[in-house]
């Protein structure tokens, strides 16, 4: 299976916030292909064995920020590495700010999608640091484990907090933001799990 090339340093947090910004400003085509470089590298550093980065790549987006992260990777395909990480960097935001709300999607929504569940890996209580933690160790396994493992727990993950929001979600127009937000969850699973049949194809990029 092909990964990555090497590189010889980590990406440190000032050189994400200066590609950022150069971002910003490029054509799309050239943002685009900044997106991959900068993901290819990034997990290039956490899997290359040489330094192990413990939890400073897993938390890179507590230190340059999730806007810093959006500006390189929200716009790239959903199924690439960079669209893959920007799911995973937002999924651990998500779990870590709004741990609450999203144990209660997770926990209506495990008995309706039993499969993921179990593929998620979440604990059996579910409570919001059961949910925070699962989110640091599938972002975790990006750089410490089979890569293709992490994105498919993460594809789970949303399906399980999916299948929960339709059940919340109130009938009439009421619920229409949250099968809207369902439908994202939905398709943030299936890009995930695209990138993971790629990673196993050697054609993830």
């Amino acid at each position: 299976m092909s990964e990555p090339p090497r590189h010889s340093r980590p990406i440190l947090a000032a050189d994400l916030e200066r590609l950022a910004a150069s971002s910003a400003e490029g054509e799309p085509s050239a943002r685009l292909e900044l997106a991959h470089a900068t993901a290819a590298a990034l997990v290039s550093v956490g899997r290359d064995g040489t330094d192990d980065p413990g939890d400073r790549l897993v938390r890179l987006a507590d230190t340059v920020g999730l806007d810093t992260l959006a500006e390189l990777w929200r716009g790239a395909p959903p199924d690439s590495l960079p669209g893959a990480l920007w799911a995973l960097y937002l999924l651990r935001t998500w779990c870590t700010e709004n741990g609450s709300e999203v144990a209660r999607l997770y926990r209506t929504g495990r008995s309706l999608a039993p499969v993921d569940e179990v593929v998620a890996g979440v604990q059996d209580d579910a409570d919001p640091e059961a949910i925070a933690s699962m989110a640091d160790t599938v972002l975790g396994g990006l750089y410490h484990g089979d890569l293709d493992v992490a994105l498919e727990r993460g594809a789970a993950f949303f399906r399980v907090v999916a299948a929960g929001r339709l059940f919340l979600a109130p009938d009439g127009p009421d619920g229409n933001a949250e099968r809207e937000r369902a439908g994202r969850n939905r398709a943030c699973a299936d890009g995930l799990g695209r990138a993971a049949d790629a990673w196993r194809a050697g054609t993830l990029r």
